[in-house]
């Protein structure tokens, strides 16, 4: 199967695509695999040969710490259009695993074909670069949110970050979008007890800022959702410039 159209848009989202870009893109020979909810997509370890790039659902990074008891920690959330082991490409391993977070789509691609266009086409190398560079960007704005938003706010700001990201790629639409994230993984994910994030579900319903039914998320109020969380969509760099 043809490289999934998300990431081209993901691309196009920040910068022009040349003929030679598109055609290099489109031609890349991938497998496609669907996981079930919690479903290893890539394990921990030496042995990647390949990079996985989200086409449907969301996955999730997971760190496993070992000791008296086993504990698992979601350290970042990947969507449409997101490769979520391009750093393995150039590291001798890594020491997480991706899992589907509820039902999920994605695409391999060698590390051979990588290979290829990075000794032979530097924009797109650049590109690839850029997006490794917005990961780690999201990291550190995930770090800085756990420290400095109370737990309504932090959660605003993840519901901002999510929605701004599948929107970029076409994914969401009229400030609705799909979270299929129960709210113990929501905890897992944001440092507070399942306690904590009803109530923060609930502020947020009672604000007026959104209505929030199962998995699905319709954002009542963008301006105030964005204000409570204190979001600048600026670390996602969306501008469209030439990189």
């Amino acid at each position: 199967m043809a490289l999934t159209e998300y990431f081209v848009r993901y691309l196009q989202r920040r910068d022009s695509l040349s003929a030679a870009d598109l055609e290099k893109l489109r031609s890349i020979s991938t497998e496609t695999r669907s996981f079930a909810p919690g479903e290893t997509m890539v394990s921990a370890g030496n042995d990647i040969d390949r990079s996985c790039l989200m086409l449907r659902g969301m996955a999730g990074r997971l760190h496993i710490l070992r000791g008296n008891s086993t504990q698992t920690v979601i350290t970042a959330l990947h969507v449409p259009g997101d490769f979520v082991d391009l750093h393995a490409f150039v590291l001798s391993g890594i020491e997480h695993s991706v899992i589907a977070v509820g039902p999920a789509e994605a695409e391999f691609i060698d590390h051979a074909v990588l290979t290829e266009i990075t000794e032979n086409y530097p924009h797109l190398t650049r590109l690839l670069w850029m997006s490794t560079a917005i990961d780690a960007a999201i990291h550190r704005q995930w770090l800085v949110a756990a420290n400095a938003l109370r737990s309504s706010a932090h959660l605003a700001h993840l519901i901002c970050e999510i929605y701004t990201r599948l929107a970029a790629v076409g994914a969401a639409r009229d400030h609705r979008l799909t979270l299929p994230l129960l709210q113990r993984e929501l905890a897992n994910i944001l440092g507070y007890s399942s306690i904590h994030i009803n109530r923060a579900v609930r502020d947020l319903r009672d604000r007026g800022l959104v209505r929030w039914a199962g998995t699905d998320i319709q954002i009542l109020d963008w301006l105030g959702l964005a204000r409570l969380a204190r979001f600048d969509p600026e670390y996602l760099d969306l501008e469209r410039r030439r990189r």
